[in-house]
């Protein structure tokens, strides 16, 4: 049986700890998402997504619209990703990859996919407007569905879907750009038996 968000909430209030486990796993991958957009390239995401579910926990007294859930978690979220960033983006270099719900095809597996694709697409998404880049990861990276996008940021399905039809054509363009840029690099690159020592 499928509970609603604000069912769940209402048995987590009545110290259901099993319904609290059903939203963790629920939105576990929309906020791991979104505290990898934040802070995972400083190697926290881990971090932050433990330490939002564990406010979220504490605070869901708290919450004014528990068919809101989704979204109150991703203030939370964001919030806790900026407070950890302030704490630990000084001293943390390393990058995390965020994991993906598929795994490569036979077919990927085989051609091999460069290291160099995903930077160039990371810098796109980076290159986007800050309305459209949570969408794209929670989309692209995570592959959530629109509803699942819309229950954790707020939005209608229509507006997921417009934004993210805004995004592919700016994500588009961003990485048309970049290989144009790349291709003028590449050819302003001198021969090594012309390099003088």
């Amino acid at each position: 049986m499928h509970h609603t968000d604000e069912e769940l909430v209402s048995r987590c209030l009545e110290n259901d700890h099993d319904a609290f486990a059903v939203l963790v796993r629920r939105y576990q991958s929309a906020v791991y998402a979104t505290a990898f957009y934040y802070a995972g390239r400083y190697n926290g995401a881990e971090d932050v997504a433990q330490e939002a579910f564990w406010e979220a926990y504490r605070s869901l007294k708290n919450i004014k619209e528990p068919e809101r859930f989704g979204a109150w978690l991703k203030g939370i979220t964001t919030r806790v990703a900026a407070n950890w960033l302030r704490r630990n983006v000084s001293r943390q270099r390393n990058i995390t990859p965020l994991p993906h719900r598929r795994t490569l095809s036979l077919e990927e597996a085989r051609k091999g996919v460069e290291n160099d694709d995903y930077e160039r697409v990371h810098r796109a998404i980076d290159a986007l407007p800050e309305r459209y880049r949570l969408p794209v990861v929670l989309r692209y990276m995570q592959e959530l569905n629109y509803d699942e996008i819309g229950r954790f940021t707020g939005d209608s399905r229509d507006e997921i879907r417009g934004i993210l039809s805004r995004a592919n054509t700016l994500l588009r363009d961003i990485l048309a750009a970049q290989r144009e840029q790349s291709d003028e690099d590449r050819q302003g690159e001198l021969p090594w038996h012309h390099v003088s020592k």
